[in-house]
């Protein structure tokens, strides 16, 4: 029943591909940050690299069955993130299924999501991802890996990830702000070039989801 159970799961991906969601996670971190970063990064996709994403991104929590049907799901914030033993059951079943986790560091999350990440994949090593991997090569090129949005502790900004059977499953964004670079103009009045930069790797993210 359980390999049926993750064949259903995996073909659901198919079925609803073109739907994302925003992961609403307990802990007191806020989860909400950034409300206009994923539907400004839908629109972009959508009319850069011709992707069909509904244009309201969805919100679930990692204990809920809907999460297997979004290929995508986003978690940002900047401060604690709990899972309890259920959460974490569901999304280490939804991640070995073919879905992905994106955790994007809004400043302050990154001694939390650490432990979390560790508890969600005790045998698997939380690395870097080098900038050779598809993620930074198309269909917009980033020869030096995860661009600069925003400054913070002026260290470099890391791209981390969990690779299951070589697919990367779980991207960990360390340093760089992406969700920032991805919100309305007036938000953070970062120049065009930055955020630009900002939705072209985002583009590259979801376009590496959608095929592989």
């Amino acid at each position: 029943m359980r390999k049926i159970h993750l064949l259903l799961l995996c073909l659901s991906f198919q079925c609803f591909a073109q739907e994302i969601a925003l992961v609403k996670y307990h802990g007191g971190g806020d989860w909400y940050a950034n409300p206009t970063s994923l539907p400004n990064l839908i629109r972009f996709c959508n009319s850069t690299i011709q992707t069909k994403i509904k244009s309201k991104p969805a919100t679930v929590e990692p204990s809920s069955p809907d999460i297997f049907s979004y290929p995508y799901i986003h978690m940002t914030g900047h401060g604690n993130v709990i899972f309890n033993p259920e959460e974490e059951t569901n999304l280490r079943i939804y991640l070995n299924s073919g879905g992905f986790l994106h955790i994007d560091d809004n400043y302050g999350m990154n001694e939390y999501i650490r432990k979390v990440i560790k508890k969600l994949f005790p045998s698997n090593e939380l690395v870097e991802i080098p900038v050779n991997h598809p993620i930074f090569q198309k269909p917009f090129s980033f020869p030096n890996g995860l661009p600069k949005i925003h400054e913070h502790d002026n260290k470099r900004p890391q791209a981390f990830g969990i690779f299951i059977k070589n697919r990367l499953v779980l991207l960990y964004t360390f340093e760089c702000d992406l969700g920032d670079g991805w919100e309305d103009a007036e938000v953070h009045n970062d120049p065009i070039e930055v955020r630009q930069k900002a939705l072209k790797m985002g583009a590259n993210i979801i376009n590496y989801i959608f095929n592989n």
